[in-house]
């Protein structure tokens, strides 16, 4: 018996990274077909994803468990990149970098509220994830530079969040992209006035 459960694992191994890469790429065909139309047939998300019906439904059983997964998703890879940053970059840069890939995730996230909010708002639905991923992203970001002296000391992840809240009124179906990224640029140089090193 201990066995043949050896032989099952061995058999599950090399399809663990298979059923990764199938699993992120139905969140970014999802992601794009829902920022489209929040009410994008499943199926039609499952045949772009190139996954079968099986796989999808193993993967994410329902609407509201496919739309919570791509926006926790979204986040964490925000979240993740912080810390990439700061290993390859000055701290001024990543924080600046970060902002710009935080912009898209605001952009992703705007383009998907209705389904969020479908998803989110049914009785018995679950709750929106929290945002302590992305806040403790900024906080990582914000002490590296306020360590280096590149920011005025005393910012705090909410008033980061606050300064840059601007992202939520711009259309993500728009050419978002300069108007953004002037926003950015103006926070960063509010960020960057009164810092010890300038």
């Amino acid at each position: 018996m201990p066995e043949g459960g050896r032989v099952r694992q061995k058999k599950e191994a090399p399809l663990r990274s298979d059923a990764q890469r199938n699993r992120e790429r139905i969140l970014e065909v999802a992601l794009a077909e829902l920022t489209r139309s929040a009410d994008a047939p499943l199926s039609a998300i499952a045949k772009k994803a190139g996954v079968g019906q099986g796989t999808f439904y193993r993967n994410f059983p329902n609407r509201e468990a496919l739309v919570l997964e791509i926006y926790r998703y979204e986040m964490q890879q925000v979240a993740d990149t912080a810390a990439q940053l700061l290993r390859t970059r000055a701290p001024d840069e990543a924080l600046r970098e970060w902002m710009d890939r935080f912009a898209q995730f605001a952009m992703a996230k705007a383009g998907m509220a209705e389904a969020i909010r479908k998803a989110t708002s049914a009785p018995g639905s679950p709750a929106k994830p929290g945002h302590e991923p992305v806040t403790e992203a900024a906080a990582l970001l914000l002490n590296a530079n306020e360590s280096a002296g590149t920011i005025r000391p005393g910012v705090t992840p909410d008033d980061f969040i606050l300064a840059i809240a601007g992202l939520w009124q711009i259309d993500p179906h728009s050419d978002w992209q300069p108007r953004a990224a002037r926003l950015l640029d103006l926070v960063m140089d509010g960020l960057r006035t009164g810092a010890r090193g300038r």
